[in-house]
């Protein structure tokens, strides 16, 4: 879940690094390295954030380098645990994405033949490996090494006396950056913007030779081709635009989102598998996790197909009946859980279907099919606009699958959330920055929804968060409830109104504080709840939508009251690439 990036070029390398790393920093954050090749390989890393260096840094000399920014797996965050980790020799400097599964036993092997280790990390033992292969030719010493590692891997290598760096991936992302005399390789395009439209993603087995004029690309020791692809995405995408966080921007980007998230598929593009299916299973982690229960929530009465919901985490390790057809819902594309359920059910000849925000990514390239569902890059670690976008994409489906029976309802969708971005939600964060605990509560559709905002809050404020459906409170959790456990609740017409009223007033009684969303002219809720936070009165689609997005701005407004790191919250990363 670490971010790499590589440079060969005119430039002086390190300036180019330190703000790729900025770039990718939201894919770790607990320490960060560079090193660069001038006669001999320098070094720079640290524990902490790489956004907290000077800018424009000269910390190294030359135009070749590779750096790193960290999330820790083996070995806490410290400055010798930083990438990039060198050989005995210091010739030789690695940084790695992913996780070496049999490190313990190569680290073993590599002490008892005199090799001296300087870290707890995994990555170490890949430098040392490599010293050993080496006989003057840094490729043909990776190639050799490579065989050797059991686990997943983006690598970056550079090495004393070579004009060039090398790349290799294994299930976990690399694309490369093809310049005017100059070329990139990192995590993912965000570092690449400012300098190249052009980019190669790489297969897992690829090595890439890489020089400022010429790369070389090889799988299994044969030279291949890998097709060089046009990217939208500006440098502006990535910018904060002038708000405080990415998130707060992210957040305001969701009416435009929903609006291509509904459109990005059609009767013409809907997977025929899809269409074709008795029965749906939906593997995700996470915010995906909570689209796809939405959509459980609405398939299944709109359409009368059986919907199974799995965790990507569980699945693997669980005997379950395969449906006709897995949905795998990952906003970057490559999260490792959700991966290996795609390709359970690819070895198991079941249909499968990626729902993504990340075109040619590792999810894309293993699924049958690909709905790419277009939020535009997301650089908060917590999910907002990409959350928005999935239950968006799933929400076109329920339709497409039901006759098209709501398309007029999701085409005022972003109106009906530029109306809510306006919420003053005041007097609800006073409520919750001062509290320890706080319990979601929500009925059928809502009850996810509950479930992904108090996932929202805990993530960036810190405050301890739990949803439940509100009917599940009185077996157990109401032993919780007290005037020091605000409570937030969703009580919106429908069937499960009246129960719902009910419900509050039974955590009123135990002096609970209620924040409620509901209708602005709804007196019954008013005369219940604290605070009422309203919502429009719209089609339950609709206020599915505004709702997940006022409990984001909640979460945001208390997190930023407290004085929280909301774009980048601690021990969290963007993409979980890694079990």
């Amino acid at each position: 879940m670490c971010g790499i990036v590589g440079y060969a070029g005119y430039r002086s390398a390190a300036p180019v690094l330190i703000q790729g790393l900025r770039r990718l920093e939201y894919r770790g954050y607990d320490s960060y390295g560079i090193a660069t090749l001038a006669e001999d390989v320098c070094v720079h890393k640290k524990a902490g954030k790489v956004s907290d260096i000077p800018d424009s840094p000269e910390i190294l000399q030359g135009t070749i380098g590779i750096g790193h920014t960290r999330w820790a797996t083996h070995g806490i965050p410290s400055d010798i645990n930083a990438h990039p980790h060198l050989d005995c020799t210091d010739k030789i400097a690695v940084v790695h994405n992913g996780i070496i599964e049999n490190y313990t036993h190569l680290r073993r092997d590599l002490i008892d033949r005199g090799h001296i280790f300087r870290s707890e990390t995994d990555t170490e033992v890949i430098a040392h490996l490599i010293e050993e292969a080496y006989e003057g030719d840094l490729l043909e010493a990776v190639k050799k090494t490579l065989p050797l590692l059991t686990g997943s891997y983006a690598l970056l290598i550079v090495s004393t006396g070579e004009n060039r760096f090398i790349a290799a991936r294994n299930q976990s992302p690399l694309v490369l950056g093809i310049g005017d005399g100059e070329i990139f390789a990192a995590s993912d395009i965000t570092p690449l913007l400012e300098y190249t439209s052009r980019v190669i993603y790489l297969d897992d087995g690829d090595i890439a030779e890489l020089r400022a004029d010429s790369y070389h690309v090889y799988f299994q020791n044969n030279p291949v081709e890998r097709e060089i692809k046009e990217i939208s995405w500006t440098p502006d995408t990535v910018q904060k635009g002038g708000y405080a966080h990415f998130m707060l921007k992210e957040i305001f980007e969701q009416p435009d989102v929903i609006h291509r998230a509904t459109h990005a598929v059609s009767e013409e593009t809907l997977p025929s598998s899809l269409r074709d299916a008795k029965s749906i299973t939906v593997v995700a982690c996470g915010s995906s996790y909570h689209a796809g229960m939405i959509f459980r929530y609405l398939l299944e009465p709109a359409c009368g197909i059986p919907v199974r919901l799995e965790l990507g985490s569980e699945y693997k390790y669980t005997p379950v009946p395969f449906s006709d057809v897995i949905i795998g819902i990952s906003q970057s594309g490559e999260t490792a859980d959700t991966l290996a359920a795609i390709r359970k059910g690819i070895c198991n000849n079941v249909r499968t279907v990626a729902i993504t925000n990340v075109l040619n990514s590792s999810i894309t390239r293993s699924a049958q099919d690909t709905i790419l569902m277009h939020a535009g890059p997301e650089i908060s670690v917590a999910a907002s606009k990409s959350f928005l976008a999935q239950v968006g994409v799933l929400m076109q489906i329920v339709n497409l699958l039901s006759g098209r029976q709501c398309i007029d309802i999701l085409d005022h969708a972003r109106y009906a959330i530029e109306q809510v971005l306006l919420t003053d939600l005041t007097d609800a964060v006073d409520i919750c920055s001062s509290a320890d605990h706080l319990f979601y509560v929500g009925r059928g559709v809502f009850y996810p929804v509950m479930m992904e905002g108090a996932l929202k809050m805990k993530e960036i404020s810190y405050i301890h968060a739990e949803a439940y459906a509100a009917g599940e409170l009185k077996h157990g959790p109401f032993a919780l409830l007290s005037p020091e456990t605000p409570v937030i609740a969703i009580c919106s017409p429908g069937q499960a109104y009246e129960v719902m009223l009910g419900n509050m007033k039974e955590m009123k009684a135990r002096g609970t504080p209620i924040i409620a969303f509901g209708l602005e002219n709804d007196t019954d809720v008013r005369d219940i709840a604290d605070v009422v936070i309203p919502i429009p009165e719209v089609h339950p689609w609709i206020q599915v939508l505004t709702s997940t997005v006022l409990l984001q701005l909640l979460a945001y407004h208390t997190a930023n009251r407290l004085d929280r790191e909301i774009d980048m919250p601690r021990n969290l990363a963007k993409s979980v690439t890694v079990e």
